[in-house]
């Protein structure tokens, strides 16, 4: 009798051990996985950075897509629901470009002189509508 209670105790204990190493193993990995993860998350934002004030230029350097380009100071705002933000130029609002874009961030700019690229539009209200890829921040 005695020798069954010691072999059930082994018995017992083993799927136990077993179970606290697997556990570590995977605690483990996962520490290694999310290390090596923001490395190269880190590695990536570096060199794809693309919205932020202290850069000069912005976005997709594609000139066949974005072969049209304006200058003028950006502000907010569109024109009856056509584009989110504005080009003023000199000549008064009839010569503002009203701009959209999925590809630059363009709230970082607002208020500074840029350049834009982009892809021009048919606007129903506004006389120059387009779709920015591209923006150089000038002095």
């Amino acid at each position: 009798m005695i020798r069954d209670l010691d072999n059930n105790k082994d018995k017992s204990s083993l799927p136990y051990s077993k179970f606290f190493i697997f556990v570590a193993a995977a605690a483990l990995l996962g520490l290694v996985t999310g290390f090596a993860l923001t490395k190269i998350t880190k590695k990536n934002s570096n060199t794809t950075s693309s919205s932020t004030k202290s850069e000069k230029t912005v976005g997709i350097a594609d000139q066949k897509t974005f072969k049209d380009s304006a200058e003028g100071i950006l502000k907010e705002g569109g024109i009856d629901g056509e584009g989110s933000f504005h080009l003023q130029r000199p000549g008064g609002e009839s010569q503002n470009v009203y701009l959209t874009s999925t590809t630059v961030d363009l709230s970082h700019y607002l208020g500074k002189k840029v350049r834009v690229w982009g892809e021009t539009f048919a606007g129903e209200k506004a006389g120059w509508l387009m779709d920015v890829g591209r923006l150089d921040l000038i002095k």
